[in-house]
Formats: C-alpha cells, structure tokens, sequence
C-alpha cells in the first residue's frame, strides 16, 4: 500500500485517476470550435443574430471552463510534472478569445465579420495546439 501512495505523488492533479485537466479541457476546445462555426453560419446566413447569440453563449462558457482548465495546468506546471508550452497555448488561446468575447459584444454584422471571425479562427488553432500538447506531454509523464 505504501508503494501506492508513492507513486500517485507524481501523478497530475487528478480525480478518481483521471488528470483533471483532461475532463476540464475538451469543454473550451469544443466551445471555442462551436464559436467558429456558428461565426461561419452567422455569415452564412446573411445575418440571422441567433447564431451571434450561440458564438456569444459558446464562447462564455469556454472562457469560463478555460480559465478553470488554466488553472489546474498551471499548478501541474508549476508543480513539474508538464512543460511549459501547452500552459502558453492555452492562455494565449483563453486571451485572444477573451478579445473574440470584446469584439462580439458590438452589434450585428460588425461583431462577426473581419476581426471577429478572425479572432475564432485564431483562437480555435492555438486551443487545439494547446490540447495537442498537453496530449502529448501526459502521455510522456505516463511513461514515466
């Protein structure tokens, strides 16, 4: 039993052995990429302000689980047990949404077309690089 408890000592912040930032991140990354693509049926639809409502709900509630998601990161990082790069991925990504969120909040047409959907796009690339590396650098510690 004492060897048990030892090794769980390096393991990511986990819950019932699942690293909590795996059940925390999927949230953003599938809302963020929900946002692009009601952004993208918001244009489509030559202005239907429903779907600038579901891009406004859709990224909120990545914002939100984002930054709950960077924090559980942050203290895996800090603790050692990741690198730093999928923690900047994901702030940057919860940044430039955070400014989507800005951009969004103007009316109509001007909220999405241009920066507004340039923003998504953005930020859907840097959260799936962030996620991607995340992946990745758990299944290294794994290994271990």
């Amino acid at each position: 039993m004492a060897d048990g408890v030892a090794a769980r000592d390096g393991r990511l912040i986990s819950v019932a052995d699942r690293p909590i930032t795996g059940i925390l991140l999927p949230v953003p990354i599938v809302c963020f990429i929900g946002n692009l693509l009601t952004d993208l049926a918001y244009l489509g639809s030559g202005g239907n302000l429903l779907w600038l409502n579901f891009s406004t709900w859709l990224n909120a509630a990545g914002l939100v689980f984002g930054a709950i998601a960077a924090v559980a990161l942050l203290i895996d990082t800090i603790r050692g047990r990741l690198g730093w790069a999928a923690f900047v991925f994901l702030l940057a990504a919860w940044i430039v949404e955070f400014i989507n969120a800005l951009v969004h909040s103007r009316d109509g047409w001007t909220a999405v077309a241009g920066v507004g959907l340039i923003l998504s796009i953005v930020g859907v690339l840097l959260i799936l690089i962030g996620g991607w590396l995340w992946q990745s650098l758990r299944h290294v510690e794994v290994r271990r």
